[in-house]
């Protein structure tokens, strides 16, 4: 990646400090969703790795998961819809996964029916 762009994604991004608690450090992406050329640039980049790879959804964990996993959704799998999965207390139809954070443990759910048993996915986090 041309190094100039590398330094404006840098700078899209926002650093907010012992949030959400002391130690974690944040990075906010709304900055990064304002600037079209930069977001682009950040998209491509992140589609790179699975063009070619036979994938049959994304799934995008809620909010910033969501907005990339829809993005990258398109020029990765032709366009096919991408399921959701969200927080636990979505109260979604029930098959939980948990997963670690910096600060602690989470679990996402995701309709039973999102995906099939042989599609393979590219689970999105951000």
């Amino acid at each position: 990646m041309d190094p100039d762009m590398l330094r404006e994604i840098r700078e899209a991004i926002r650093a907010i400090p012992d949030y959400p608690k002391p130690g974690v450090t944040f990075r906010d992406i709304t900055t990064l969703l304002g600037n079209a050329r930069v977001f682009r640039a950040v998209v491509d980049q992140l589609v790179q790795p699975w063009l070619g790879a036979h994938i049959d959804r994304v799934a995008g964990i809620e909010a910033r998961g969501f907005i990339l996993g829809g993005a990258i959704a398109t020029p990765a799998v032709g366009g096919l819809r991408t399921p959701s999965a969200r927080k636990a207390s979505s109260r979604m139809p029930r098959c939980v996964s948990a997963y670690s954070l910096e600060y602690g443990i989470d679990e996402m759910e995701m309709h039973r029916d999102a995906v099939g048993p042989a599609e393979r996915i590219i689970l999105w986090t951000i």
